[in-house]
């Protein structure tokens, strides 16, 4: 059986490790090895993240790479080279799944030119999107999906908000709704990344770590405010933050008018992100919207304290209103203020059994988990 992942990228985002986690767990829980999965590269985007894909099978459709020509960043200038990926694989991808004849077709990103294509042309193909978020129904998107959503076989929703946001629209029949968690979680590879040697001025408990795209949708200005604040009564816990972005220069600016340059530290962008987890005393998530969270869930694993921007999809579910950790209320600096405050005064029994009941949800999003799920969808 063959499957092939359509996810074309433009940044670095979770989903790239949605996908390559997707094949991985397959490769690994298959042991007859009845699935084929590849990766379709449209610009040549996963031909540069070769780290990634090694030893996984990517089939291109153009021979020209332009990936590294494509605006991006921003609102306008992610749309047009949407628009651009969009005309220009239409008839490749057509071809492609007239020859190759895969089983499934999983879309992740860009669903809208898989969505046309199999509504204008027979395909032996089942096409599987999947959806995250709470999307906004303008009516153009509303009048797409709801024209195009009989050749759709299945949607999966990495949350169940997501599923119950999509049931309840109805734009998709409630039996084509699947929740399927993401694979964030390769237990083995946790184990072994760990314990990776850190900057020893990180010594372990001694900082508040979040991780992420130094961009908007991340919110780490309202990081930066909330740091002001409790290093007043906390002076020696630092800032870590792991991630790149367009935002760099502007929360630089941020940390210089507060004069906390030796207290908050832009670490960019890390291979590894789990010995960082391992040793700092707690996780932020500040970000406007995220579904579901893989810093959440990685954080989650490794048994650490979360406080979570309540962004009504992905960190809420996670979370459970505050029991398996801290939500605050969404851009609200001070209500991150508060809920740290309640965390270190609260009793080490509450703190622990928070860290327990996160680590005992995080188990969803497993690569066993998620390939046994997924199975079950295409089965």
């Amino acid at each position: 059986m063959k499957i092939f992942y359509w996810s074309p990228f433009l940044s670095n985002i979770a989903t790239i490790d949605a996908v390559v986690n997707s094949i991985k767990s397959i490769k690994k829980f298959d042991k007859k090895k009845k699935i084929q999965p590849y990766i379709i590269d449209a610009t040549g985007e996963w031909i540069e993240k070769s780290d990634k894909t090694k030893n996984l099978n990517v089939i291109s459709l153009d021979k020209k790479k332009y990936y590294n020509s494509l605006p991006k960043g921003g609102y306008v200038k992610s749309r047009l080279p949407q628009i651009l990926i969009f005309l220009l694989s239409f008839n490749k991808l057509r071809k492609l799944l007239k020859h190759e004849k895969p089983e499934y077709l999983i879309a992740h990103l860009i669903i809208s030119l898989p969505l046309l294509l199999f509504n204008i042309f027979d395909f032996k193909t089942k096409l599987i999107i999947r959806i995250s978020g709470t999307p906004k129904m303008n009516f153009l998107r509303k009048f797409f999906w709801s024209k195009f959503s009989k050749k759709v076989k299945i949607v999966t929703c990495p949350t169940k908000t997501t599923y119950d946001n999509l049931k309840r629209l109805k734009i998709f029949p409630e039996e084509k709704l699947k929740i399927l968690y993401d694979p964030v979680i390769s237990i083995k590879h946790i184990l072994i990344n760990k314990n990776e040697t850190i900057e020893k001025s990180l010594s372990k408990d001694t900082y508040i770590l979040s991780i992420g795209r130094l961009t908007r949708q991340k919110n780490f200005s309202l990081l930066i405010k909330f740091y002001n604040e409790i290093n007043k009564k906390y002076p020696d816990i630092k800032l870590v933050i792991l991630g790149e972005g367009e935002e760099r220069t502007n929360l630089e600016a941020q940390i210089k008018k507060y004069q906390l340059e030796e207290k908050i530290f832009l670490l960019g962008f890390k291979k590894n992100v789990f010995s960082y987890i391992n040793q700092c005393q707690c996780f932020v998530s500040s970000s406007l919207y995220e579904d579901p969270g893989f810093a959440i869930v990685e954080a989650g694993c490794l048994n650490k304290i979360i406080f979570a921007a309540d962004s009504k999809t992905g960190p809420s579910e996670i979370l459970n209103e505050s029991k398996r950790g801290y939500l605050f209320e969404n851009d609200n600096y001070k209500s991150l203020v508060n809920n740290f405050y309640d965390y270190k005064n609260s009793s080490k029994e509450i703190v622990y059994k928070k860290k327990i009941e996160i680590k005992k949800y995080c188990k969803n999003f497993t690569f066993f988990s998620h390939y046994t799920k997924l199975i079950k969808i295409i089965s």
